[in-house]
């Protein structure tokens, strides 16, 4: 099992990206308002409030979805999914999708066409 992380930096790709992982057969997750170091130390710490003018275009907010994956080739199905909602995950400023380890999982137990 693996947790998958997508950071998403353009809240108005969420319904594409949600609907590409149902397509992928993810389709249990939680979702999250985040908020990138960066502006935060631009806009909320007097220190680096010439940060402001290297934001200039970066969206304020993120959405942070999290989601248990039982078989790795979901992910081979999601990651090309993903990449046309928002345009490729390699290009700066649309976000990052990770995955790490889960070592140890309590809740319902479900297929992967149901998590």
């Amino acid at each position: 099992m693996r947790l998958l992380v997508f950071v998403l930096n353009d809240e108005t790709c969420l319904e594409g990206v949600l609907e590409a992982y149902i397509e992928a057969g993810v389709t249990g997750a939680t979702i999250l308002d985040s908020e990138g170091m960066g502006r935060f130390l631009a806009y909320e710490v007097p220190l680096f409030a010439d940060f402001k003018d290297f934001m200039k275009g970066n969206k304020p907010r993120n959405k942070t979805i999290l989601s248990v994956v039982r078989d790795d080739r979901v992910l081979d199905r999601l990651k090309p999914l993903v990449d046309r909602v928002v345009g490729g995950l390699s290009t700066p400023g649309v976000g990052v999708m990770f995955t790490v380890p889960v070592d140890w999982f309590a809740g319902p137990e479900r297929s992967e066409e149901e998590a």
